[in-house]
Parts: C-alpha cells; sequence; structure tokens
C-alpha cells in the first residue's frame, strides 16, 4: 500500500498530524497505531483514569531498570496504548510552560522555537473557556477550561499558599507563570477532552484519511539514507506500506527511539552490539531522557472532604449513577485541578518549582486505596539536570526496551527536591489549612535533616509521567533531529512527539507536545 504520509503512533501528536495533513485532499495519509480505539467510558470519565492506566489492554505500562539513586527501585513509566495516546490517560492538566523554557531552546541553535515563535500554535491548539486575548486562543480544536472544581479543599489551599507569601494567579498560561490557582485543564462537559475526541475523530471519516488501529510497526525500510516505507503487523499478518512524501514518527519518547534503533538507527556500537544492521550511526538516540520526578508532602484531613468517601462502595457507585446519567459530580474532575509555579528562594530567574495539590493520598500510583482522609502536595523541580537512556534489550520489537532515568544522579536534583519539601511544609503550615490539617504523614515531622528528607525522597518520590528529550532538536552532536524536525543525516523521515524536547519545559507535557505537533504540520504543509 502505498501513501504520501505515514504516521507511526495516533497519540497526542498523531492525532493532531493527522487532521492538519489531512486538510489538503490532495494528501493521502495514513496513521498506524498499536493500541485500539479510545471511545470508552473509561476513558471518557475523568476520575476513570487510574482504569486504563494500569490496564494493559490500554497502556504499554513500562518499568525503569533499578533506579541507582532511588534505593535501586524500579519506577513505574505508563504511556498510552490506544488512539489518543497518553491524552486518554493523562491527569487533564493544561499547562503550557515558562516562556523562558522556550527561550533556552531558541538559545540552543533553535531559532524557530523561541516563545515569540511557539505562542501562535499554543493559541492555535486552544479554544478557551477564558475567550481570546494576546496570550491565550479561543477558536481552536480543543476545549481547555479553567477549573471550576469546588471541593473546599482547594480553596484552603490557595489560601494558605496565599498567606505563604505567594501571588494567586488567575492563568499560568498567560502573561506570567508565576503563582498558584486553578489549573487549565482538558474535561470539557463533564467528559475528558482527549486529543482524539477533538482532533482525530472529526476526521476520522474522511477519504484521504486512513487509520489502522491494532496495528504493530516492527521497522521502518530505509534504500540507503532515505526512508520509504514501514514494516507493520496486522492480524498477525506483516504488510509492507510505502511513504512517497514522509514517514513522521509520533510514538512518543520510550516508542520512538525503540523503533529507530529497531531500524538500524542510533549508536553504532550498541546496534551492532544487538545484532541490528546499521543504517546510520547517530550517537544520540535515545540518549537525553528527562522526567520529572514528584515528591509527596502527605498530611491527614481532619473533615470528610478527601476523595477517601469515594473509595467506599455505595459512594463511590452513586457518583458513579450521578456521572453516567448527567456527566456531573465527583467523577466529573481529575482533582489535579490545583496548584502553581514557584521560586525556591528570590534569587532564581524563573520559577524552579511545580505544585499539584491533590485531596488524597496516592499510593502505588492508585492501585492502593488509602486508609483514611488526607491529602498531598506533589512537589517536583521543574528543570531537573540528571539524565538517562533508552537502550534495546534486544532485536526482537515485541521485547520492552531499558528505560533508565538516573533519577538523582546531579546533586542540584536532589537539594532543589529538599527545597520543595521545605516551601511544601510552609504552605501546609498555614491558616487557611488549620480546619482541616492533621498529622503529616510523609515525610514525618520527625524527618527534618538534609539526611533524613534524602532518605525519604529516595525511597518514596515517583515520576510525575513526563518523559522526553530521547531524540532532542538541536545542532550538537548528540542531537538527532534539527530545528525542521527532520532526522539529522537522513531523508523522508521526521520526529514529532515530545521525544525532540532538548530540555524539559517547567509543565505537564500534553500542551507541549500538542504545540510541536501543530507547528511541525505547518513545516511539512509548507515544505511539500
Amino acid at each position: 500500500m502505498k501513501f504520501d504520509y505515514i504516521i507511526i503512533g495516533a497519540g497526542s501528536a498523531g492525532c493532531v498530524l493527522s487532521n492538519r495533513l489531512s486538510e489538503n485532499p490532495n494528501n493521502n495519509v495514513a496513521v498506524i497505531e498499536a493500541g485500539g480505539p479510545s471511545d470508552i467510558w473509561k476513558v471518557k470519565m475523568p476520575l476513570a483514569l487510574l482504569y486504563t492506566m494500569h490496564d494493559p489492554k490500554y497502556n504499554w505500562k513500562y518499568y525503569s531498570e533499578p533506579e541507582p539513586y532511588l534505593n535501586n527501585r524500579r519506577l513505574f513509566c505508563p504511556r498510552g496504548k490506544m488512539i489518543g495516546g497518553c491524552s486518554t490517560h493523562n491527569g487533564m492538566v493544561f499547562v503550557r510552560g515558562n516562556k523562558n523554557d522556550y527561550e533556552r531552546w531558541k538559545n540552543f541553535g533553535l531559532k524557530s522555537w523561541s516563545y515569540e515563535k511557539i505562542l501562535p500554535y499554543f493559541k492555535k491548539i486552544e479554544n478557551w473557556s477564558g475567550g481570546e486575548n494576546q496570550y491565550r486562543g479561543s477558536f481552536g480544536l480543543l476545549p481547555v477550561n479553567q477549573s471550576k472544581n469546588d471541593n473546599p479543599l482547594f480553596k484552603a489551599f490557595l489560601g494558605a499558599a496565599s498567606e505563604a507569601g505567594h501571588k494567586i494567579n488567575p492563568d499560568m498560561n498567560g502573561e506570567y507563570q508565576e503563582g498558584f490557582g486553578m489549573f487549565d485543564v482538558t474535561i470539557h462537559n463533564g467528559e475528558r477532552a482527549s486529543v482524539s475526541k477533538y482532533y482525530l475523530n472529526p476526521v476520522k471519516k474522511i477519504k484521504n484519511l486512513s487509520i489502522f488501529s491494532n496495528s504493530f510497526v516492527e521497522k521502518i525500510i530505509f534504500d540507503g539514507k532515505k526512508a520509504i516505507g514501514i514494516e507493520v503487523k496486522i492480524n498477525n499478518k506483516i504488510k509492507k506500506f510505502y511513504a512517497e512524501k514522509e514517514i513522521i514518527l509520533s510514538g512518543g519518547s520510550i516508542n520512538s527511539p525503540q523503533l529507530l534503533m529497531l531500524s538500524g538507527i542510533g549508536d553504532a556500537s550498541h546496534l551492532k552490539e544487538k545484532g541490528i544492521n546499521v543504517v546510520h550511526d547517530i550517537k544520540g538516540v535515545g540518549k537525553n531522557l528527562q522526567d520529572h520526578l514528584e515528591t509527596y508532602i502527605q498530611q491527614e484531613c481532619k473533615t470528610p472532604d478527601s476523595l477517601y468517601t469515594y473509595t467506599k462502595l455505595i459512594p463511590k457507585v452513586l457518583a458513579g449513577i450521578q456521572w453516567f446519567l448527567s456527566k456531573s459530580g465527583p467523577c466529573s474532575h481529575s482533582y489535579l485541578e490545583a496548584g502553581g509555579f514557584v521560586k525556591s528562594s528570590p534569587e532564581r530567574e524563573m520559577p524552579n518549582i511545580q505544585f499539584h495539590f491533590f485531596p488524597s493520598f496516592v499510593i502505588d500510583h492508585g492501585l492502593v486505596n488509602p486508609n483514611s482522609h488526607g491529602y498531598q502536595l506533589h512537589a517536583s523541580p521543574n528543570h531537573p539536570k540528571s539524565r538517562g537512556s533508552v537502550t534495546l534489550s534486544s532485536s526482537n520489537p515485541y521485547d520492552y526496551p531499558k528505560i533508565l532515568f538516573n533519577y538523582l544522579k546531579h546533586e542540584d536534583d536532589l537539594k532543589q527536591t529538599r527545597e520543595c519539601i521545605h516551601v511544601a511544609r510552609k504552605i501546609l503550615s498555614q491558616a487557611s489549612l488549620k480546619p482541616y490539617s492533621g498529622k503529616e504523614v510523609g515525610p514525618g515531622i520527625e524527618a527534618q535533616s538534609d539526611e533524613q528528607l534524602n532518605e525519604y525522597i529516595r525511597s518514596k518520590a515517583e515520576t510525575a509521567y513526563h518523559p522526553c528529550g530521547t531524540l532532542k532538536m538541536g545542532v550538537d552532536k548528540m542531537a538527532v533531529v534539527d530545528e525542521n524536525l527532520r532526522i539529522h543525516g537522513l531523508q523522508n523521515i521526521r520526529v514529532i512527539d515530545a521525544s525532540v524536547m532538548p530540555e524539559i519545559p517547567s509543565a505537564n507535557l500534553n500542551a507541549p507536545t500538542l504545540m510541536i505537533a501543530e507547528k511541525g504540520s505547518d513545516i511539512i504543509n509548507s515544505s511539500n
């Protein structure tokens, strides 16, 4: 089968690309997805995100290698395995990042990725409930709404943040990022606003777009240095698809480098070790892996206002019925809807900490129910200096790759995480939270010294689910793609997903990934 464009992966970026490239009726576009459809209630219900995050039918459910600086723990790394990708199971927080994040990208030799250049694409994405202004868009495809969650713990938390000396910011995606407030969320009319629903579904029946689900790409085919097609398993049969113009890799920060290496693109010594013929030696494939590492500061709650109520059978059933009947009630929220960005010290150029407030305890990524009412503050340094990698475990495309984040390898990451705890404790001790606050559960009030906090962090810190950077954009010797998202030294192939980020932004990654896809679509449409 022949197409003009083949998009590998129907995640957040792939859905955007499918929509934008198929706008031209002369483009014959195919999108290939290893998972199945996402039009199911477990995706649509905001509070049901744990169902798909832990279900191997809908999620790759990766785990890292033993992390040497986290007491050799293997950390959970969920990645969406269905149409819509991670937008079908994420926390629905829509945060762009700080404008200085993108100025740093520009300074890596990527002049077309400055804040000024990428702002129009952020605006292009969104249909924002606050209306159009200099910084926000209201004509985009994706509903982005200011959270209206009225749980009293959110009001108390924001009051406490103000009492601790922090700004209240009504729009952290606007003119400035610093401060606390209710996050923008991709929740609309009580349902998850996934990228598949708002980008892919409106075009899925047009004649020039072909969608292949439950289809696993095993290899990219090259003629010399030119990408010409793919080998894909569909219904247990290997088929070959060919691209007349371009192959676009949008598998995400884990799957995209894995597929390139399986196809002979990567560090030659590593490929030879795995018995793979080298097509193109490019050292940076799979390197530069980054993520936000979160530490939870947990407090008992003296009132029945936390989500612990809904771990009980009858309240859970009643909340579910309410949602199915009216798309309202507790199940219509994600509850990761309040937080902020702060500087741990005044001399810092930009906020170096992100907080998420959650009105419950989280145990083992939600697999274990809490045994009491409580709330917690998720705290993570915005710009970790530690770097990890994705490598092959074998030449078999069905064997999971080896993922090593190297969290806290750089001493500064540990220092900043301790600073996160100090700032969090000050907020949680303020008067607005006094009617609710019981004892500190984690780290526990007895943990005060650097050594005690270090041990808590190493034993309890968890991923924020923001892996990126493994096929980074840039001009240095470890860069994999150029500023037009083409792989250095190859023809007819681009990468458009979170793997191209040279440095992790101060943000949850869905919004920046969509921006990259919108800009990437424009680059492709203007070059062909």
